[in-house]
């Protein structure tokens, strides 16, 4: 109790706990971020040979999925890709061990990507905001758990294109029960129901016109059960919002993408990514930013 009431009344301690939080949870969200996609590969394939009637010796032969029996969030523990050494707990700390290894694997010496410290970095910084703007409450809980889930989300998309139900739908149902079981959320059942539905049905037709139009898809369902999942948990006002907020960043990444890096115009860009950042900004400035639009409306 003591510790509870310190961050109640100390925001500074509230914050510096949620960002070693943070810390921790974003060294996880690298596993989740490398392994989802490929437990989810490994499970289509099986999925595949099963139906096909192939040997499983099809599914491991194929390279495409881990070469473990089990593969799972938990299983294999941690390890080198390149020489398969283990990885101990005294090399596992975020961003402590990468600055003490210098970046390399203890074993092999082979170099490990700065984007592990750096989601997890990211992770911190963005958790003690969450701290800051709500206060020590459940509501900061649930929303820390709501910041966790974008950055996974992001980074997946960035990699694969893809948006998994196993995160986004869970994620939805989860929205709804917040703002069933918290009022201090300031939603409300009916609110969080009806932004699930009309943020899955907005991006849901704007599809469908843009593939009826061109007869190209201008995005995937994975943005559409995104989008439902952030109206879930903040309510159908802000979703015109978040929308503005992920096209404008999203055409301005584009534009620069293909101007200065080159970036062929006939490769998809994820818009995942966009989604979650926006729903992020409106999740803690989303009042500000209404109130801004409506006093130059006004005014």
């Amino acid at each position: 109790m003591a510790l509870i009431d310190l961050m109640q009344y100390n925001t500074t301690v509230l914050v510096v706990l949620a960002m070693a939080l943070g810390l921790m949870v974003g060294s996880f969200l690298n596993v989740v971020i490398y392994r989802v996609p490929l437990m989810l590969q490994r499970e289509w394939r099986q999925q595949c040979c099963e139906f096909l009637e192939l040997d499983e010796k099809a599914l491991k032969d194929s390279g495409a999925a881990p070469q473990h029996k089990v593969f799972n969030l938990v299983k294999p523990d941690s390890h080198c890709p390149h020489c398969n050494a283990p990885v101990r707990v005294w090399q596992n700390i975020p961003v402590l061990s990468y600055v003490l290894l210098r970046g390399r694997c203890a074993n092999c010496k082979t170099p490990i990507s700065p984007r592990y410290p750096i989601i997890e970095l990211v992770s911190a910084l963005l958790s003690g905001l969450v701290a800051s703007h709500f206060g020590a409450s459940w509501l900061c809980l649930a929303m820390l758990v709501l910041t966790w889930s974008l950055i996974a989300l992001t980074m997946i998309d960035v990699d694969h294109q893809l948006l998994p139900d196993n995160i986004t739908l869970p994620l939805l149902w989860l929205g709804l029960l917040v703002n069933t079981l918290l009022p201090d959320a300031g939603v409300g059942p009916a609110n969080a129901v009806l932004g699930a539905i009309i943020g899955y049905l907005a991006l849901w037709s704007v599809y469908w016109a843009f593939k009826l139009l061109t007869g190209k898809e201008g995005m995937g369902y994975g943005d559409f059960k995104l989008l439902a999942a952030l109206g879930a948990w903040m309510g159908w006002k802000v979703l015109l919002l978040i929308v503005i907020l992920s096209s404008l960043v999203g055409a301005i990444v584009g534009i620069i993408m293909l101007l200065f890096l080159g970036r062929d115009r006939n490769i998809p860009i994820p818009f995942g990514p966009y989604l979650a950042g926006a729903g992020f900004i409106t999740l803690i400035w989303g009042d500000t930013l209404m109130s801004l639009y409506l006093s130059r409306l006004v005014g």
